[in-house]
């Protein structure tokens, strides 16, 4: 309810539950009670709101204190006498009003209040206020921290000179805090400073200099009551609750300095600790990275905060199209005007009437978003026009090469690329600002279906290498989203698609190159290899492109935008392909050539279809073989699960309409491992899985049974010798009940389940007697149990080598038979004949490291940092310590 008369806050004090626990439990509830989506959405939108915040105010006071003196040494001078009054406005009055005023003014612009870069440069605003005012009233100067750099010449003068204009420290605080001027001198003049004197017409804010003596109680007093009938009619949490004594227990925040000791109590570490882990496992601000898609990432960047991530992601797309304009470049309309048929008019009407349709979306407020002010929507649509003319240049030119100056009139004149491709773009723009119009808005508003979008996404990632690691990230993330369920839903055109080709869904083997395979699974690939621990990051990422496959190829990003290949890729064997913005790949020489690729090196199956199951199946044995590395499955047990999930692809492809890529999966892990007796509980498969980038409760917990569509009846007779059974604290914890939800008109139309009931009543009688045939203990079975489908193996990519002395360029790097020391720039030792002995203890040390962490190593590349990471890092640090006084007593003999 709004406008209850009743804040969250108090409900949540009455109750004794902090804001962690509310939205953890809330969460675990609304999966099992099966709450609407209406419903999901509102507490989603509490929680970012709740997230921004906390992230604004960790950012606060650090700042604060900069600008202002420390409270803590103001508390701790004696006191005159013990009748003497307290004197009104203090700096932690200052700090309370500072940070009431920020909540407040947020509050009125929803369109800001869960936009983390907004949010943050309204902050600095409000800072700029009272900065002012503190430096302009004569007797509040004592307020400032004297060695604050934004402090005029002047400051410590005896006398200072009356300014018509107070002074601004906008930049100076974006110059020492990670602030973008640019995005911050906006808000203050087109937002915050109309606001305020808004404030002082409504006489909410009173006199000259708001700190005044006379002026600051009265004025704290208004804001704060302002706030509270804000908190009621609106029904968000009072935010004020980070101010309060009790806001390590209510929220799980510091306390203000001055009402601690100076060493944490145990509470305290806990508390800071419960939600470091709560926004860890939340992770909204910074992108998980995906099991797929690592080998376009960047090195790690240096961002620490949140804000600072936000901030450089924005200022990162600032740079991409610094000096450019929204509007086709000279080379690019000397391109167009080549073609037979200049698309440059119908390219110009598209682009505005996408962004009239953008903008519409963007300010209009709906149920599930507020809308954002114009000037917001007119800002984000340029940035994304000058990033859309930008990336089709750079592949305009490397057609034009390619093509050695072909027409171009058909690739330019397909409508749904540029769509795509212009998404993409303003896609980008908005994760870069952290807006809450998260994906897939975005094709939804444009009308764009995920099967064809998702084509578009590795072009532009292979086009633009300006995009910064959490950039590439997040639109790997949605590739994965698309191959794992948008794309397979009932109006998808995916199944227009396969009714085109006469339902046939291809194999594995027809679509994914014969290279590609593992070598112990029939293919004529690398074999299987351990996961130990490689750096996926190529550098840079557009100039050295790596093939999936190990022999040479003619390659494209195929599509039916119109059948054209876009970004052609020409490999030489076992070479990376050095790719430029403003050349073509080719081959070493001077002519550019045609690699003509061997009949039997080639996919069975091309085309729009392949190309979609090409990645479908990629992704899904990426996360398979993830989830047996976990559970230390055998290599035979994971080709049968592989199998029986290749099965369900292509025989019972229905099974995958409005359900996800990972319920097959899962099931079909389970099915395999109990039919042949290497049994693995639905438990410690569930909690492998959860382990994984991508897992979300919502896809176990709420799976489609039955919908009134379907020609399929539930199997009520699964055979009980694969029956999905566990103990009851599992089917207690899993099981979904029906609540109010039943009438809603979702509950009409479909019926759901968790992924043990849809197991047991729909997928063991699709499948049970293809896994039966599996069965080793059935003779007769195992005879008919066709051949195991070849499994994808890891794609190759090159191992960052780890340095293990600064003194000497001496590395570490994996190697076939062990490990062995490398030298970068120069060769420091030479070994003739066999490895020395103190060589061979080097590689034994090494080999027993990576046995050691070998279960452990897909998570390599996990951007948090769990105690388990530290420890084993701990470890790592310790044997190289040893491998460096190895390698300085052999340099000293």
């Amino acid at each position: 309810m709004e406008g209850n008369g009743v804040s969250l806050t108090r409900i949540l004090r009455s109750a004794r539950l902090s804001l962690i626990q509310f939205f953890s439990k809330m969460k675990k509830w609304m999966d099992m009670s099966n709450l609407p989506q209406e419903f999901r959405e509102r507490v989603e939108r509490l929680e970012r709101n709740f997230e921004v915040s906390t992230v604004i105010f960790k950012k606060f006071e650090p700042i604060f204190f900069d600008i202002f003196q420390n409270p803590y040494e103001e508390s701790s001078k004696p006191h005159r006498s013990r009748k003497q009054r307290r004197v009104p406005c203090s700096v932690k009055d200052l700090f309370n009003f500072c940070w009431t005023l920020f909540v407040y003014t947020k509050g009125n612009f929803r369109m800001i209040g869960d936009d983390l870069v907004n949010s943050y440069h309204l902050l600095l605003c409000c800072l700029d206020l009272i900065f002012a005012n503190a430096l302009l009233c004569p007797n509040r100067r004592d307020l400032l921290n004297p060695s604050f750099k934004g402090l005029p010449v002047e400051f410590h003068a005896l006398e200072i000179k009356a300014s018509e204009d107070p002074p601004c420290i906008i930049a100076m605080l974006c110059e020492l805090h990670d602030g973008l001027l640019v995005e911050a001198k906006g808000i203050k003049e087109h937002y915050f400073k109309p606001y305020i004197a808004k404030l002082f017409d409504r006489k909410i804010l009173k006199g000259d200099c708001l700190l005044d003596l006379c002026n600051f109680t009265e004025n704290s007093k208004a804001l704060n009551k302002e706030y509270e009938e804000y908190v009621l009619t609106v029904g968000d949490f009072d935010e004020r609750v980070f101010l309060g004594a009790d806001a390590e227990e209510e929220i799980g925040t510091r306390k203000f300095p001055a009402d601690v000791p100076g060493e944490k109590t145990t509470a305290r570490a806990h508390m800071e600790c419960h939600l470091q882990q709560h926004f860890e496992k939340k992770r909204s601000f910074a992108p998980s990275t995906p099991l797929t898609g690592r080998r376009y990432l960047r090195e790690k960047e240096t961002a620490i905060t949140p804000v600072a991530s936000a901030t450089q992601s924005v200022s990162r797309l600032q740079s991409m199209v610094a000096g450019l304009k929204n509007a086709p470049s000279e080379q690019l309309t000397a391109i167009f005007e080549s073609c037979a048929r200049s698309p440059l008019e119908s390219i110009m009407s598209r682009v505005k009437e996408i962004g009239e349709t953008f903008c519409c979306s963007y300010t209009q407020s709906t149920d599930e978003q507020p809308g954002s002010h114009i000037d917001f929507a007119v800002n984000r649509l340029k940035l994304a026009e000058i990033l859309y003319y930008k990336i089709l240049e750079t592949i305009m030119v490397q057609e034009t090469r390619r093509l050695h100056g072909k027409d171009l009139t058909a690739l330019l004149e397909q409508d749904l690329f540029h769509r795509s491709l212009l998404a993409c773009c303003l896609e980008i723009v908005l994760f870069a600002y952290s807006s809450p119009r998260t994906f897939p808005w975005i094709i939804e508003v444009l009308d764009l279906r995920p099967f064809y979008f998702y084509k578009v996404i590795e072009v532009l990632i292979r086009s633009e290498e300006g995009l910064s690691r959490d950039m590439v990230k997040h639109l790997n993330s949605i590739e994965e989203q698309i191959l794992e369920s948008l794309a397979w839903t009932r109006n998808s055109a995916l199944w227009n698609a396969l009714e085109a080709s006469e339902n046939k869904v291809p194999t594995c083997e027809e679509v994914i190159f014969p290279s590609n395979f593992e070598a112990s699974s029939g293919g004529s690939g690398f074999g299987h290899l351990p996961m130990v621990p490689l750096s996926p990051i190529i550098h840079p990422r557009v100039k050295e492109v790596r093939t999936d496959l190990g022999g040479s190829l003619r390659r494209g990003i195929a599509n039916d935008m119109g059948g054209i290949t876009l970004i052609p890729v020409s490999i030489n064997l076992g070479q990376p392909c050095k790719v430029d913005a403003q050349a073509s790949c080719h081959p070493p020489g001077n002519q550019a050539q045609e690699v003509q690729l061997p009949v039997a090196s080639k996919p069975k199956r091309t085309g729009s279809l392949a190309l979609f199951y090409r990645k479908v199946y990629h992704l899904a044995s990426v996360r398979l073989r993830d989830l047996c590395l976990k559970l230390d499955v055998s290599n035979d047990l994971r080709r049968k699960i592989w199998t029986c999930f290749e099965f369900t692809l292509v025989h019972c492809a229905d099974l995958m309409k409005d359900r996800h890529l990972d319920q097959l999966l899962l099931c079909a892990f389970y099915i395999m491992a109990k039919v042949t007796k290497e049994e693995r509980t639905f438990q410690d498969i569930m909690k492998s899985y959860r382990n994984q980038p991508q897992a979300n409760s919502h896809v176990y917990r709420s799976v489609l049974l039955r919908s009134t569509s379907d020609d399929v009846p539930l199997d009520k007779n699964a055979n009980p010798g694969v029956e999905m059974t566990e103990d009851s604290s599992v089917k207690a914890g899993s099981s979904l009940g029906r609540s109010t939800a039943e009438d809603s008109s979702e509950s009409e139309t479909e019926e759901r389940g968790d992924l043990i009931k849809f197991y047991n009543a729909v997928y063991v009688g699709r499948v049970k007697s293809f896994a039966l045939k599996y069965d080793i203990t059935n003779q007769d079975h195992v005879m008919e149990a066709p051949p195991l489908s070849p499994f994808p193996s890891i794609r190759q990519q090159p191992v960052s080598p780890r340095r293990i002395s600064q003194q000497h360029s001496v590395y570490v790097s994996p190697h076939k038979n062990g490990v062995c020391l490398t030298p970068r720039t120069a060769l420091l030792y030479k070994f003739n004949g066999s490895p020395s002995k103190s060589l061979k203890d080097i590689n034994n040390m090494i080999k027993q490291g990576e046995h050691r962490s070998k279960k452990r190593a897909i998570t390599i590349d996990s951007d948090t940092e769990s105690p388990t990471k530290r420890l084993c890092q701990e470890n790592d640090d310790v044997l190289l310590k040893r491998l460096q006084d190895v390698v300085s007593e052999r340099a000293n003999h």
